[in-house]
């Protein structure tokens, strides 16, 4: 599911104060003013109690940011993806670098998410591990060296090799699945180098969150999309 060929920019809420209840709603605003009809495919992935809100008042996708891998049951304390489905998401991160799974419990989630047509952001640390998650067909792999996640480098900048390297290593094992990276992506030149790399897209958090302008940093992210594509065309 590439969403018309569009590069994906997920921004993920995480905990943060900036981004947590009402002000959430007022984050997902500012971004939504200037992406809702951009080059690129936006989403949001706020906290668990603030999804209806958001996905209510908000045209832009909104995401979870994890779901157990369980069905309705007596699971106490637990996020069922047929939950976060109903509150108005339509997606999902797993295996997030602050929130690791099992491989065998990445793999259920995946299937629970594909039953309740969910997408799935399935995060890894290396090529290695990006192919590794590639055979249990996510719709996306999302590579983060947890070492540049919330830093002052972006991955695309720091370590270009891991993110040709996943994507070189995800499309030998399963060419449907699209491969995003993430840590550190900030402005516009992070996004440009992020897809001249081969990527479909970036995952971020603080680089949008944290910043005193949120739609200024937004708009300036949208620039290095809509730099490659021209580029692209000529």
């Amino acid at each position: 599911m590439k969403h018309g060929k569009k590069p994906v920019i997920l921004i993920n809420y995480k905990t943060y104060a900036e981004a947590t209840g009402r002000k959430a709603l007022i984050l997902t605003k500012e971004i939504e003013r200037v992406a809702l009809d951009s080059y690129a495919y936006v989403a949001v992935a706020p906290q668990f109690a603030d999804i209806r809100m958001i996905a209510e008042n908000t045209e832009l996708p909104v995401f979870a940011q994890h779901v157990d891998p369980i069905e309705e049951g007596s699971n106490t304390g637990h996020v069922l993806a047929s939950c976060i489905k109903e509150a108005g998401a339509v997606g999902t991160i797993i295996n997030h670098a602050e929130k690791r799974l099992r491989i065998a419990d990445i793999e259920k989630i995946i299937k629970i998410c594909k039953k309740h047509e969910l997408i799935c952001v399935a995060c890894a640390n290396t090529p290695g591990v990006s192919a590794s998650l590639s055979t249990l067909s996510p719709n996306y792999v999302a590579v983060e060296p947890p070492e540049l996640i919330g830093g002052d480098i972006s991955v695309s900048v720091a370590k270009p090799d891991v993110v040709k390297g996943a994507v070189d290593a995800v499309k030998r094992v399963n060419k449907g699945v699209g491969v995003l990276c993430g840590a550190g992506v900030k402005n516009e030149n992070d996004v440009y180098r992020a897809l001249a790399l081969g990527v479909d897209g970036v995952l971020l958090a603080s680089g949008v969150v944290k910043a005193k302008k949120p739609g200024n940093v937004m708009a300036d992210l949208l620039k290095g999309v809509e730099k490659y594509l021209k580029e692209g065309l000529r």
